[in-house]
């Protein structure tokens, strides 16, 4: 066939399109996303040509392999760099020796006709990725780099659905006959991806997989997982870039960047757009400024710095990242860190606790405040989520107007599937509307870390590796809060201290603004309730630190009761949950009785600070609670314990 690309004189053009279908059969043309497309068949099979515009001078191209036309983003960014994008339709040969054979006459045929580049990008999707390894591997000096998305690399794993995936019996049985192979056979056979990618690897073709993490019919532990291995025991280069939350589709990406600067990268380096700088997918909220806490470092040379969280702020990471800088931009002011930061324990014990941790320790100028990962793992409704955070915000702020507050949301899985569903996290959501109503800046890490393994900088499984972050991830947040603090600081300080004036209303009428703890010793008609002074575990399972030798109010049978008094919205408890922990009764003044289960999903493993709110819309005022141990208990529990370390209440 004449390439149609070069100029030819109209009645030639004619001659040779008139010629074409006695070769290869009737040539049209359609449009593909505003580019021209050949449609022909090759040797009975439907094939397809797309021309860029204007063709980049290496004349490079991608080759799909299955599924024409879906998720196209990534060659439609490749078309305006002047690639070509070629298929041609094998579904029923399912990348056996067969479609290999036809690839290679459809690979001459390019090359002579069009003049291709010699090495091809090879694209699959899905049951796409037996096509370009099998390809591929028969042919490696022919391959400039893989593009897989999802891929199947051991057929026993889709369609067989020997292990995980769902399998597909009809493909299964396709599969098998034309690869000639048997059930039991199929285990001998080694010619698959997981196997023959080792000859690509050991060429030294790069290869790129984009997967879902929750995918269940071509799972990655079973497919991309074990081709990484064998890809990097050989020797070669290849980067997965996994998407928390998503299963076997949507393919690729939304924003195909990542994808088509490794394509460009190792084909047509010349056109390759640099990725934007890192901070440039920083999720920071600039609210207001933070200058009061500075004025205080510069001037007075004296600054308090409160961390309030759970495990990611308790543990030794960021928080000690921040002090060291700053110490370091402030080195001649004498600073006291406060680490309030208790495991397991979200909003709602933060507003309970606020006062015990951080204000009795005097004047605090600068803190930092999360929430996010633990009010979403406890299973807080959303009005709890609000009502924790407003209730630490307004109260600091109330302690001190002059204070400076940063709120964090730190990254976890659970988040990272939510942004890749195209939605925002629901606690992320309410821990905002706070952040904007009192103007104090934010940082969404969450957001940041989902993008930027999305990107391809880093991988949550090698790099950031935990909720509970490595390294690595410390270091990013240092980075991310040392930009906020560099941006918001980098001209002269002017003026004096500014306080923040609060509104009259609040965003929940039943914020736990005014949290706290009311002491044990309040309680009364006790029965079958004892109190301990230095509490600890007597069954080999162990508690949080300061949850250890600390008083507690304690029952170990079913039908203890108490009395207590108080002033207030709302009542709860400070509770150790473990592994014997039961079902409460309780009753509002003298309402009926209402159960709520002490017991969580990790109680058998630990004896767990946990925050019970009883009720929390309660008109303001006096109030009885009775509280009673039941005889019922969680199926999952070896007792009907409950222990108190503290009564919380609002008023």
């Amino acid at each position: 066939m004449v390439n149609t690309n070069k100029k030819l004189p109209g009645i030639l053009m004619l001659v040779v399109l008139f010629l074409m279908p006695a070769i290869y059969g009737f040539a049209q043309e359609a449009d593909y996303h505003g580019f021209r497309c050949l449609n022909f068949k090759f040797e009975g099979h439907d094939a397809k040509i797309v021309f860029p515009k204007q063709a980049e001078t290496g004349r490079h191209w991608i080759w799909r392999a299955r599924f024409w036309g879906h998720e196209p983003q990534t060659e439609i960014a490749l078309l305006g760099k002047g690639f070509h994008v070629v298929y041609v339709d094998a579904p029923n040969l399912c990348g056996n020796q067969e479609a290999v054979t036809l690839w290679n006459h459809f690979y001459d045929y390019l090359i002579k006709e069009y003049q291709l580049n010699t090495k091809t990008v090879l694209e699959g999707f899905s049951r796409g990725g037996l096509y370009i390894y099998n390809w591929g591997s028969e042919n490696v000096e022919k391959v400039a780099c893989i593009y897989a998305d999802a891929p199947v690399c051991d057929m026993r794993s889709w369609p067989g659905g020997k292990w995980k995936g769902k399998g597909s019996p009809e493909d299964w049985n396709l599969h098998l006959k034309v690869y000639h192979l048997t059930k039991e056979t199929i285990n001998d056979f080694k010619g698959m991806p997981i196997f023959n990618a080792r000859k690509l690897a050991e060429a030294h073709v790069p290869a790129l997989h984009v997967c879902g993490a929750a995918d269940d019919i071509v799972p990655m532990e079973e497919n991309t997982n074990v081709l990484e291995k064998t890809y990097k025991a050989a020797g070669g280069e290849i980067k997965v870039i996994v998407k928390e939350g998503i299963g076997h589709h949507p393919h690729s990406l939304k924003d195909p960047s990542p994808i088509v600067r490794f394509i460009l990268f190792h084909t047509a380096t010349d056109l390759e757009e640099k990725p934007l700088p890192y901070e440039s997918n920083m999720a920071i909220n600039f609210r207001g400024n933070i200058d009061n806490c500075r004025i205080k470092f510069e001037r007075e040379k004296k600054g308090r710095v409160a961390f309030l969280g759970g495990s990611i702020t308790n543990m030794s990471g960021w928080r000690d990242l921040v002090c060291d800088y700053l110490r370091k931009r402030f080195p001649s002011t004498e600073f006291e860190f406060i680490n309030a930061g208790i495991p397991s324990t979200g909003s709602t014990p933060g507003a309970m606790r606020l006062d015990r941790d951080v204000l009795s320790k005097g004047t605090i100028d600068l803190l930092f405040e999360e929430a996010a990962v633990n009010d979403a793992t406890n299973g807080f409704k959303p009005e709890k989520q609000l009502r924790g955070m407003e209730g630490i915000i307004h109260h600091a702020l109330i302690s001190n107007p002059y204070m400076d507050i940063v709120m964090l949301h730190f990254v976890d899985q659970d988040k990272m599937a939510d942004y890749n569903n195209g939605k925002i996290p629901e606690v992320i959501v309410q821990h905002e509307k706070v952040a904007e109503f009192y103007g104090i800046p934010s940082i969404n890490f969450a957001k940041e870390v989902n993008d930027r393994i999305l990107n391809g900088e880093f991988t949550w499984r090698d790099d950031f590796k935990n909720l509970h972050p490595s390294p690595f991830g410390q270091a990013l947040y240092l980075q991310t809060i040392k930009y906020l603090f560099e941006t918001s600081w980098k001209n002269p300080v002017q003026g004096d201290l500014n306080p923040k004036i609060l509104s009259n209303t609040t965003l929940d009428p039943f914020s736990y603004i005014n949290g706290h703890f009311e002491p044990l010793k309040h309680a009364k008609s006790l029965t079958d309730w004892k109190f301990i002074k230095n509490w600890k575990p007597n069954d080999k399972v162990s508690a949080r630190p300061g949850f250890v030798n600390d008083p507690v109010l304690e029952a170990t049978k079913p039908g203890a009761s108490l009395k207590l008094k108080f002033r207030g919205k709302a009542i709860g408890l400070f509770i150790t949950s473990g592994p014997d922990s039961g079902i409460l009764e309780y009753s509002i003044d003298g309402s009926n009785f209402k159960i709520v289960d002490q017991f969580t999903q990790w109680s058998t493993q630990l004896h767990l600070p946990w925050v019970i709110m009883l009720e929390d819309e309660l008109q303001e005022g006096k109030h009885i609670l009775i509280l009673k141990t039941s005889t019922a208990k969680n199926r999952d529990s070896n007792g009907n314990a409950c222990r108190i370390h503290q009564f919380v209440v609002n008023n």
